[in-house]
């Protein structure tokens, strides 16, 4: 850096223009700042020039110098080609704004562009990424030549507006596959809470592929294991992880603390959290943080975010969604009223629903009712079936009828689908020896048809996870497995049988 200053210091003391060499190694530095200040120096810069300094604000921001950059070339009669545009989209996708997305891609039709496929690619990108993926699409299918990034693109575009059904129609279209598309439907899935197809489609891409997955690969798939309690997938991960050198990674560690703190392995996700030193964000506090209280290890919790406060980190709303867990778990009603009040008090903290509903369960489940239902009707915002649900819950242990069927047709409002919340009710009311109202309930759910969801639970096992449902039959192995149960209960029948005469014999 040093030697560039020297040269163009040189370059001013004898007269000689090496401005737009300066300015092409300071973007190699790369020293943005500077090498913008030498190149409005130029009276006619090239186009050459123009994109060099706008690729290098894409890459690196701030993006608003790229339409900037753009609206002067323009001005000064110098005409973008198709590397000017793809530079542009990519930055225009960074900055939010539909009207200018807009108003690129008119300019690059009028431009006689389009035919080009990393510009086509970028503007695909570029819509995706807004949001806008009816427009993505339509872009995508009128380009004639698709390559890999262009799939690559749209997909992610499906996948981040939720819409996994198409982004799997696509995935499954495509000529060809490298390990950026099949990490993108893996992330989809996990970040759409479809765990089961994340780790599914994981599994394939082992099985069906040489592809070794990355960091991206691996951070997008861990939450999936950790959702599903899938410990055994999720250590072969972090042997791999190990192995490859993928702990340096910042999300990778994360999503392995995350992982082996909700599988209740809090030894192991301790060992990798201490074993991050200074390198702890705020992100690795709050896995270990949530998975010491979800396990009941409350006081644990409480002194980690001690720790926490000690090294002068800056706790968040998720910390306190953690440590409030803590406090439910615990029992510790005056620590989760004064953490509570501290939040807006101590942290600038606007309490959230997520808050306001660890507090209802708080005080619902040490029996206070009435003060639980009194925070409720306080609340700045309104409350979801989340907070109603915690309400009745507690009503269920601490019998309280007048609250719960409060909280109750709240929930029959929010959701009426939802069976719980009539059979929660119904069983209040046999407790309270309330049996018209058990009856109008079971009339209520018979007349609109309201059933119970079959029960279901995932069992991991070889590598996989499998999904059973109550009486299922759907199974590929449902015929050895119904077999095997049949030959368990003969066995346990014949136990059952044996202690009864030996009871009787022994009298």
């Amino acid at each position: 850096m040093n030697q560039l200053k020297q040269v163009h210091a040189f370059s001013l003391r004898n007269g000689t223009d090496h401005t737009s060499i300066l300015v092409l190694k300071l973007l190699e530095v790369p020293d943005i700042a500077y090498a913008h200040k030498l190149f409005d120096l130029i009276p006619r810069p090239t186009l050459f020039l123009y994109n060099k300094l706008i690729q290098a604000y894409s890459s690196r921001g701030p993006h608003r110098q790229c339409v900037s950059l753009y609206t002067q070339m323009r001005q000064r009669g110098c005409v973008p080609n198709h590397q000017s545009f793809t530079f542009l989209f990519g930055a225009c996708a960074s900055l939010s704004s539909p009207p200018l997305a807009q108003m690129l891609h008119t300019h690059f039709i009028r431009s006689g562009c389009g035919l080009d496929v990393y510009a086509l690619t970028a503007l695909v990108d570029m819509y995706a990424k807004l949001g806008l993926v009816e427009s993505a699409r339509k872009q995508f299918d009128e380009i004639q030549f698709k390559d890999l990034p262009t799939w690559n693109s749209i997909i992610a575009g499906y996948a981040r507006c939720g819409n996994m059904v198409e982004a799997k129609k696509l995935f499954q279209l495509m000529p060809l596959r490298n390990l950026i598309s099949w990490t993108v439907m893996i992330s989809g899935f996990s970040q759409n809470g479809q765990y089961l197809n994340a780790l599914k489609m994981f599994l394939l891409m082992e099985k069906e592929t040489d592809f070794k997955p990355n960091e991206v690969t691996l951070a997008s798939v861990l939450p999936a294991c950790a959702n599903l309690g899938a410990l055994e997938i999720g250590q072969r991960i972090c042997t791999y992880a190990r192995q490859n050198g993928h702990l340096n990674n910042m999300f990778v560690t994360n999503a392995l603390v995350e992982l082996y703190a909700k599988c209740g392995r809090l030894d192991a996700a301790r060992q990798l959290f201490d074993g991050l030193g200074s390198r702890k964000n705020l992100c690795s506090w709050n896995s270990m943080i949530m998975g010491l209280a979800i396990h009941g290890r409350s006081q644990e919790a409480l002194k980690l975010f001690d720790e926490l406060l000690q090294e002068g980190s800056m706790p968040d709303d998720i910390t306190f969604v953690g440590i409030l867990v803590a406090c439910v778990h615990g029992g510790l009603v005056a620590r989760g009223q004064e953490l509570f009040d501290s939040m807006e008090m101590n942290f600038n903290i606007i309490p959230k629903l997520e808050h306001y509903g660890c507090m209802v369960d708080l005080l619902g489940r040490a029996g206070k009712v009435e003060k639980a239902y009194d925070l409720i009707k306080k609340m700045p915002m309104k409350p979801d079936s989340v907070i109603w649900g915690a309400l009745l819950g507690a009503c269920s242990f601490h019998p309280n009828v007048k609250v719960a069927e409060k909280a109750a047709d709240f929930l029959f409002e929010l959701e009426p689908w939802n069976p719980g919340n009539y059979v929660i009710l119904s069983n209040i009311y046999a407790a309270a020896k309330r049996w018209d109202g058990v009856a109008k309930l079971r009339k209520t759910m018979k007349g609109g048809q309201i059933t119970k969801a079959a029960g279901y639970s995932f069992i991991e096992g070889g590598g996989e996870v499998h999904k059973f449902i109550v009486e299922d039959k759907s199974h590929p192995r449902c015929e050895e497995i119904y077999a095997l149960l049949g030959d368990l209960f003969a066995k346990m029948k014949s136990i059952k049988h044996e202690v009864d005469i030996g009871s009787f014999m022994t009298l």
